[in-house]
Protein backbone atom coordinates (compact mmCIF):
# COMPACT_ATOMS: atom_id res chain seq x y z
CA UNK A 1 0.00 0.00 0.00
CA UNK A 2 1.04 3.88 -0.39
CA UNK A 3 0.22 6.87 1.26
CA UNK A 4 -1.04 10.04 0.60
CA UNK A 5 2.86 11.25 0.11
CA UNK A 6 3.80 8.06 -2.06
CA UNK A 7 5.14 6.42 1.06
CA UNK A 8 4.80 2.25 0.58
CA UNK A 9 3.28 0.08 3.40
CA UNK A 10 3.83 -3.77 4.01
CA UNK A 11 0.34 -4.34 5.24
CA UNK A 12 0.64 -7.02 8.10
CA UNK A 13 -2.67 -6.11 9.25
CA UNK A 14 -5.10 -6.29 6.07
CA UNK A 15 -7.41 -3.87 7.85
CA UNK A 16 -7.73 -5.89 10.52
CA UNK A 17 -8.12 -9.24 9.18
CA UNK A 18 -10.46 -7.77 6.95
CA UNK A 19 -8.55 -7.74 3.70
CA UNK A 20 -7.93 -11.37 3.11
CA UNK A 21 -7.71 -11.47 -0.67
CA UNK A 22 -5.60 -8.63 -0.69
CA UNK A 23 -6.40 -4.90 -1.84
CA UNK A 24 -8.08 -5.17 -5.46
CA UNK A 25 -7.93 -8.46 -5.75
CA UNK A 26 -8.99 -8.94 -9.97
CA UNK A 27 -11.50 -11.22 -9.05
CA UNK A 28 -13.08 -9.47 -6.00
CA UNK A 29 -13.08 -6.23 -8.42
CA UNK A 30 -14.57 -7.66 -10.97
CA UNK A 31 -17.55 -9.09 -8.68
CA UNK A 32 -17.82 -5.30 -7.42
CA UNK A 33 -18.18 -3.37 -10.90
CA UNK A 34 -20.40 -6.27 -12.43
CA UNK A 35 -22.93 -5.63 -9.22
CA UNK A 36 -22.50 -2.43 -8.94
CA UNK A 37 -23.59 -2.38 -12.76
CA UNK A 38 -26.81 -4.29 -12.21
CA UNK A 39 -28.66 -4.05 -8.91
CA UNK A 40 -26.94 -2.66 -5.50
CA UNK A 41 -29.73 -2.07 -2.82
CA UNK A 42 -33.04 -4.21 -2.75
CA UNK A 43 -33.59 -4.07 1.45
CA UNK A 44 -34.62 -7.29 3.13
CA UNK A 45 -38.16 -7.46 1.55
CA UNK A 46 -36.68 -9.30 -1.37
CA UNK A 47 -34.54 -12.47 -2.15
CA UNK A 48 -31.90 -11.56 -4.57
CA UNK A 49 -29.72 -14.15 -6.70
CA UNK A 50 -26.67 -12.86 -4.97
CA UNK A 51 -27.72 -13.38 -1.59
CA UNK A 52 -29.03 -16.55 -2.03
CA UNK A 53 -25.97 -17.75 -3.81
CA UNK A 54 -23.53 -16.65 -1.30
CA UNK A 55 -25.83 -18.28 1.53
CA UNK A 56 -26.01 -21.25 -0.62
CA UNK A 57 -22.11 -21.58 -0.72
CA UNK A 58 -21.76 -20.80 3.14
CA UNK A 59 -23.83 -23.38 4.47
CA UNK A 60 -22.26 -25.90 1.86
CA UNK A 61 -18.90 -25.48 3.32
CA UNK A 62 -19.85 -25.87 7.27
CA UNK A 63 -20.96 -28.95 8.30
CA UNK A 64 -23.22 -28.10 10.56
CA UNK A 65 -25.06 -25.32 9.20
CA UNK A 66 -28.44 -25.39 7.75
CA UNK A 67 -29.40 -21.67 7.57
CA UNK A 68 -27.78 -18.19 7.26
CA UNK A 69 -28.75 -14.67 8.13
CA UNK A 70 -26.65 -11.53 7.16
CA UNK A 71 -25.98 -8.34 8.85
CA UNK A 72 -23.81 -5.59 8.15
CA UNK A 73 -20.90 -6.31 10.62
CA UNK A 74 -19.16 -8.44 13.00
CA UNK A 75 -20.83 -6.70 16.22
CA UNK A 76 -24.25 -6.88 14.41
CA UNK A 77 -23.92 -10.86 13.75
CA UNK A 78 -23.16 -11.17 17.47
CA UNK A 79 -26.52 -9.17 18.19
CA UNK A 80 -28.20 -11.26 16.00
CA UNK A 81 -27.16 -14.53 17.64
CA UNK A 82 -27.69 -13.43 21.13
CA UNK A 83 -31.45 -12.85 19.95
CA UNK A 84 -31.57 -15.96 18.27
CA UNK A 85 -30.48 -17.59 21.24
CA UNK A 86 -32.81 -16.10 23.74
CA UNK A 87 -35.67 -16.92 21.46
CA UNK A 88 -34.91 -20.45 21.01
CA UNK A 89 -34.88 -20.41 25.18
CA UNK A 90 -37.89 -19.16 24.92
CA UNK A 91 -39.80 -21.68 22.60
CA UNK A 92 -37.88 -24.62 23.61
CA UNK A 93 -39.12 -23.59 27.03
CA UNK A 94 -42.47 -24.21 26.04
CA UNK A 95 -43.79 -20.13 26.52
CA UNK A 96 -45.33 -18.24 23.95
CA UNK A 97 -42.43 -16.10 23.16
CA UNK A 98 -44.44 -12.66 23.03
CA UNK A 99 -45.84 -13.17 26.16
CA UNK A 100 -44.15 -10.26 28.33
CA UNK A 101 -44.68 -11.84 31.77
CA UNK A 102 -43.35 -15.52 31.25
CA UNK A 103 -40.19 -16.25 31.76
CA UNK A 104 -37.57 -18.76 30.27
CA UNK A 105 -33.53 -18.76 30.39
CA UNK A 106 -31.66 -15.89 28.97
CA UNK A 107 -28.03 -15.82 31.18
CA UNK A 108 -25.18 -15.80 28.06
CA UNK A 109 -22.36 -17.10 29.40
CA UNK A 110 -18.79 -15.34 27.81
CA UNK A 111 -15.08 -15.66 28.55
CA UNK A 112 -11.83 -13.88 29.97
CA UNK A 113 -10.08 -11.88 26.94
CA UNK A 114 -12.80 -12.06 25.08
CA UNK A 115 -14.24 -9.46 22.04
CA UNK A 116 -17.70 -9.92 20.44
CA UNK A 117 -17.97 -6.24 19.02
CA UNK A 118 -19.25 -2.72 20.50
CA UNK A 119 -23.15 -2.48 20.51
CA UNK A 120 -25.01 -2.76 23.73
CA UNK A 121 -25.47 -6.76 23.14
CA UNK A 122 -22.22 -7.89 21.86
CA UNK A 123 -19.80 -5.41 24.58
CA UNK A 124 -21.72 -6.95 27.26
CA UNK A 125 -20.30 -10.29 26.33
CA UNK A 126 -16.96 -7.98 25.80
CA UNK A 127 -14.21 -8.70 28.39
CA UNK A 128 -12.45 -5.22 28.48
CA UNK A 129 -13.88 -2.67 30.69
CA UNK A 130 -12.39 0.29 29.27
CA UNK A 131 -14.67 -0.88 26.42
CA UNK A 132 -17.94 -0.69 28.70
CA UNK A 133 -17.76 1.36 31.47
CA UNK A 134 -18.52 4.99 29.83
CA UNK A 135 -21.39 3.38 28.07
CA UNK A 136 -23.03 0.94 31.55
CA UNK A 137 -25.42 0.06 32.07
CA UNK A 138 -24.98 -2.58 29.56
CA UNK A 139 -26.90 -5.15 28.49
CA UNK A 140 -27.98 -7.58 31.89
CA UNK A 141 -27.59 -11.28 31.75
CA UNK A 142 -24.00 -12.03 30.52
CA UNK A 143 -21.71 -14.07 33.21
CA UNK A 144 -18.15 -14.40 32.53
CA UNK A 145 -15.68 -17.49 32.55
CA UNK A 146 -12.31 -17.76 32.38
CA UNK A 147 -11.17 -18.93 29.21
CA UNK A 148 -9.78 -22.66 28.95
CA UNK A 149 -10.85 -23.10 32.21
CA UNK A 150 -13.80 -25.74 31.77
CA UNK A 151 -14.22 -25.49 36.32
CA UNK A 152 -14.54 -21.82 35.55
CA UNK A 153 -16.99 -22.64 32.81
CA UNK A 154 -18.94 -24.85 34.72
CA UNK A 155 -19.95 -22.73 37.56
CA UNK A 156 -21.69 -20.41 35.53
CA UNK A 157 -23.72 -22.26 32.78
CA UNK A 158 -26.54 -23.53 34.35
CA UNK A 159 -29.84 -25.60 33.11
CA UNK A 160 -32.63 -23.16 33.51
CA UNK A 161 -30.72 -19.96 33.29
CA UNK A 162 -28.00 -19.95 30.74
CA UNK A 163 -29.59 -19.84 26.84
CA UNK A 164 -26.07 -19.63 25.52
CA UNK A 165 -22.41 -19.61 25.67
CA UNK A 166 -20.42 -17.82 23.11
CA UNK A 167 -16.46 -18.39 22.83
CA UNK A 168 -14.16 -17.86 20.12
CA UNK A 169 -12.33 -20.79 19.30
CA UNK A 170 -9.02 -18.19 18.44
CA UNK A 171 -8.88 -14.89 20.47
CA UNK A 172 -7.83 -12.21 18.47
CA UNK A 173 -8.13 -9.15 20.20
CA UNK A 174 -7.99 -10.95 23.71
CA UNK A 175 -3.91 -11.98 22.19
CA UNK A 176 -3.97 -14.50 19.69
CA UNK A 177 -5.26 -16.99 22.40
CA UNK A 178 -6.06 -20.46 20.67
CA UNK A 179 -8.69 -22.81 22.52
CA UNK A 180 -7.96 -26.48 23.67
CA UNK A 181 -9.51 -29.17 21.98
CA UNK A 182 -10.62 -30.44 25.32
CA UNK A 183 -11.88 -27.39 25.96
CA UNK A 184 -14.28 -26.59 23.26
CA UNK A 185 -15.56 -30.40 23.78
CA UNK A 186 -16.20 -29.44 27.44
CA UNK A 187 -18.21 -26.43 26.81
CA UNK A 188 -20.10 -28.29 24.08
CA UNK A 189 -21.10 -31.31 26.48
CA UNK A 190 -22.01 -28.52 29.28
CA UNK A 191 -24.07 -26.99 27.02
CA UNK A 192 -25.99 -30.00 26.09
CA UNK A 193 -26.51 -31.05 29.95
CA UNK A 194 -27.65 -27.76 30.34
CA UNK A 195 -29.79 -27.24 27.26
CA UNK A 196 -28.15 -24.20 25.82
CA UNK A 197 -26.56 -23.03 22.75
CA UNK A 198 -22.81 -23.18 21.87
CA UNK A 199 -22.06 -19.98 19.58
CA UNK A 200 -18.16 -19.95 18.11
CA UNK A 201 -17.59 -16.29 17.31
CA UNK A 202 -15.24 -16.85 13.99
CA UNK A 203 -15.26 -13.07 13.37
CA UNK A 204 -11.45 -12.78 13.13
CA UNK A 205 -10.45 -16.17 12.70
CA UNK A 206 -12.93 -17.95 10.38
CA UNK A 207 -12.75 -17.61 6.71
CA UNK A 208 -9.16 -19.30 6.01
CA UNK A 209 -7.30 -17.12 8.50
CA UNK A 210 -6.42 -20.29 10.55
CA UNK A 211 -5.36 -22.24 7.74
CA UNK A 212 -8.80 -24.53 7.78
CA UNK A 213 -11.55 -22.91 6.27
CA UNK A 214 -13.57 -22.73 10.08
CA UNK A 215 -10.93 -22.28 13.34
CA UNK A 216 -13.18 -24.86 14.74
CA UNK A 217 -12.41 -27.75 12.31
CA UNK A 218 -8.90 -27.96 13.83
CA UNK A 219 -10.97 -29.33 17.16
CA UNK A 220 -13.65 -31.20 15.53
CA UNK A 221 -16.12 -29.67 18.21
CA UNK A 222 -19.30 -28.40 16.20
CA UNK A 223 -21.63 -24.78 17.62
CA UNK A 224 -24.95 -24.44 16.84
CA UNK A 225 -24.56 -20.80 15.56
CA UNK A 226 -21.12 -19.00 14.23
CA UNK A 227 -21.18 -15.84 13.51
CA UNK A 228 -18.88 -13.87 10.83
CA UNK A 229 -17.89 -10.71 9.16
CA UNK A 230 -14.72 -9.16 8.92
CA UNK A 231 -12.86 -10.61 5.58
CA UNK A 232 -16.32 -12.30 4.17
CA UNK A 233 -16.58 -9.31 1.30
CA UNK A 234 -12.94 -8.33 1.03
CA UNK A 235 -13.20 -4.77 2.98
CA UNK A 236 -17.13 -4.04 2.21
CA UNK A 237 -19.32 -4.27 4.95
CA UNK A 238 -20.93 -8.10 5.82
CA UNK A 239 -21.72 -10.13 8.55
CA UNK A 240 -23.57 -13.31 8.85
CA UNK A 241 -24.94 -15.83 11.42
CA UNK A 242 -24.82 -19.42 10.47
CA UNK A 243 -27.10 -21.40 12.23
CA UNK A 244 -28.70 -25.03 12.68
CA UNK A 245 -32.45 -26.01 11.41
CA UNK A 246 -33.51 -26.21 15.01
CA UNK A 247 -32.34 -22.80 15.74
CA UNK A 248 -33.68 -21.37 12.26
CA UNK A 249 -37.06 -22.57 13.49
CA UNK A 250 -37.99 -20.74 16.03
CA UNK A 251 -37.37 -17.82 14.17
CA UNK A 252 -40.59 -16.24 12.32
CA UNK A 253 -40.78 -13.13 9.84
CA UNK A 254 -40.02 -9.83 11.82
CA UNK A 255 -38.53 -11.28 14.53
CA UNK A 256 -35.08 -9.94 12.95
CA UNK A 257 -34.18 -7.90 10.73
CA UNK A 258 -31.72 -5.38 8.77
CA UNK A 259 -32.85 -2.85 5.41
CA UNK A 260 -28.70 -3.00 4.51
CA UNK A 261 -27.65 -6.48 5.06
CA UNK A 262 -27.24 -8.85 2.80
CA UNK A 263 -27.38 -6.65 -0.57
CA UNK A 264 -26.22 -7.97 -3.65
CA UNK A 265 -23.43 -5.61 -4.30
CA UNK A 266 -21.97 -7.25 -0.84
CA UNK A 267 -23.08 -10.56 -1.26
CA UNK A 268 -21.12 -10.67 -5.00
CA UNK A 269 -18.59 -9.64 -3.13
CA UNK A 270 -18.42 -12.12 -0.73
CA UNK A 271 -18.79 -14.96 -3.75
CA UNK A 272 -15.73 -14.48 -4.85
CA UNK A 273 -13.93 -14.02 -1.43
CA UNK A 274 -15.70 -17.71 -0.65
CA UNK A 275 -14.67 -18.79 -4.18
CA UNK A 276 -11.11 -17.74 -4.06
CA UNK A 277 -10.49 -19.35 -0.71
CA UNK A 278 -12.03 -22.62 -1.29
CA UNK A 279 -10.23 -23.36 -4.13
CA UNK A 280 -7.83 -26.32 -4.29
CA UNK A 281 -4.93 -26.13 -2.14
CA UNK A 282 -5.40 -22.36 -0.72
CA UNK A 283 -5.99 -23.06 2.36
CA UNK A 284 -3.54 -25.58 2.57
CA UNK A 285 -0.73 -22.53 1.08
CA UNK A 286 -2.41 -20.42 4.45
CA UNK A 287 -1.02 -23.40 6.59
CA UNK A 288 1.95 -23.20 4.64
CA UNK A 289 2.64 -19.96 5.35
CA UNK A 290 1.64 -19.70 8.65
CA UNK A 291 4.42 -22.07 9.38
CA UNK A 292 7.16 -19.92 7.34
CA UNK A 293 6.03 -16.76 9.39
CA UNK A 294 6.07 -18.23 12.99
CA UNK A 295 9.17 -20.23 12.18
CA UNK A 296 11.02 -17.40 11.04
CA UNK A 297 10.23 -14.95 14.12
CA UNK A 298 10.56 -17.45 16.45
CA UNK A 299 14.18 -17.63 14.80
CA UNK A 300 14.72 -13.99 14.62
CA UNK A 301 13.15 -12.79 17.55
CA UNK A 302 13.50 -15.72 20.18
CA UNK A 303 17.27 -14.64 21.38
CA UNK A 304 15.91 -11.01 22.30
CA UNK A 305 14.57 -11.26 26.39
CA UNK A 306 11.46 -9.09 25.80
CA UNK A 307 10.19 -11.76 23.13
CA UNK A 308 8.90 -14.28 25.50
CA UNK A 309 6.23 -16.46 22.71
CA UNK A 310 5.45 -16.75 19.23
CA UNK A 311 2.19 -18.12 18.49
CA UNK A 312 -1.04 -18.50 16.34
CA UNK A 313 -2.30 -20.56 13.69
CA UNK A 314 -2.33 -20.26 10.23
CA UNK A 315 -1.74 -16.80 9.04
CA UNK A 316 -3.04 -15.06 12.70
CA UNK A 317 -0.11 -14.79 14.84
CA UNK A 318 1.18 -13.04 17.88
CA UNK A 319 4.22 -12.67 19.40
CA UNK A 320 3.92 -11.95 23.31
CA UNK A 321 6.11 -9.53 24.69
CA UNK A 322 6.56 -8.91 28.36
CA UNK A 323 6.81 -5.09 27.60
CA UNK A 324 4.09 -2.79 25.72
CA UNK A 325 3.69 -3.25 22.06
CA UNK A 326 2.58 -0.01 21.11
CA UNK A 327 6.11 1.84 20.91
CA UNK A 328 7.28 -1.01 18.86
CA UNK A 329 4.23 -1.42 16.53
CA UNK A 330 4.14 2.79 15.91
CA UNK A 331 8.40 2.24 15.16
CA UNK A 332 7.22 -0.65 12.16
CA UNK A 333 4.49 1.97 10.87
CA UNK A 334 7.03 4.48 10.54
CA UNK A 335 9.83 2.12 8.79
CA UNK A 336 6.99 0.96 6.35
CA UNK A 337 5.64 -2.46 7.94
CA UNK A 338 1.89 -2.69 9.63
CA UNK A 339 0.98 -4.61 12.35
CA UNK A 340 -0.89 -4.29 15.29
CA UNK A 341 -1.22 -4.66 18.95
CA UNK A 342 -3.15 -7.27 20.85
CA UNK A 343 -4.22 -8.70 24.48
CA UNK A 344 -3.59 -5.90 26.92
CA UNK A 345 -1.25 -3.89 24.53
CA UNK A 346 1.74 -6.72 24.74
CA UNK A 347 1.39 -8.69 21.92
CA UNK A 348 2.40 -7.57 17.73
CA UNK A 349 -0.56 -9.28 16.17
CA UNK A 350 0.11 -10.00 12.10
CA UNK A 351 -2.82 -11.09 10.11
CA UNK A 352 -1.89 -10.19 6.69
CA UNK A 353 -3.78 -10.96 3.43
CA UNK A 354 -3.90 -14.89 3.29
CA UNK A 355 -2.66 -13.85 -0.27
CA UNK A 356 0.79 -12.92 0.80
CA UNK A 357 3.79 -14.25 -0.66
CA UNK A 358 6.58 -15.80 0.63
CA UNK A 359 9.15 -12.55 -0.29
CA UNK A 360 6.51 -10.54 2.00
CA UNK A 361 7.09 -12.98 4.80
CA UNK A 362 10.73 -12.70 4.84
CA UNK A 363 10.35 -8.78 4.27
CA UNK A 364 8.24 -8.59 7.41
CA UNK A 365 10.56 -11.15 9.48
CA UNK A 366 13.56 -8.76 8.15
CA UNK A 367 11.60 -5.79 9.31
CA UNK A 368 10.67 -6.91 12.46
CA UNK A 369 13.15 -8.47 13.75
CA UNK A 370 15.75 -5.01 13.02
CA UNK A 371 13.35 -2.94 14.67
CA UNK A 372 12.66 -5.19 17.93
CA UNK A 373 16.55 -5.08 18.41
CA UNK A 374 16.41 -1.52 18.32
CA UNK A 375 13.33 -0.77 20.60
CA UNK A 376 13.08 -3.84 23.04
CA UNK A 377 16.52 -2.87 24.72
Amino acid sequence: MWDAHGKEYLDFAAGIAVNSVGHSHPRWLAAVNEQAAVLTHTSNLFHTESGVNLAEKLVTNCAFADKAFFTNSGTEANEAAIKFARKHARVKAGIDPYDATATAPSEIVCFSASFHGRTMGALALTYKEQYKTPFAPVMPGAKLATYQDLASAAQVIKKGETCAVFVEPLQGEGGINTAHQGFLQGLRDLCDEAGALLVFDEVQCGLGRTGKLWAWEHFGVQPDMMTLAKPLAGGLPIGAVLVTQAVADVMSPGDHGSTFAGNPLVCHAAEAVVDIITEEGFLEDVTRKGEKLRAGLESALGSNPHVKQVRGLGLIVGVQLDVPAGDLCKKCWDAGLIVITAGKGDVVRLVPPLVVSDADIDLCIEMLSSIANEVLI
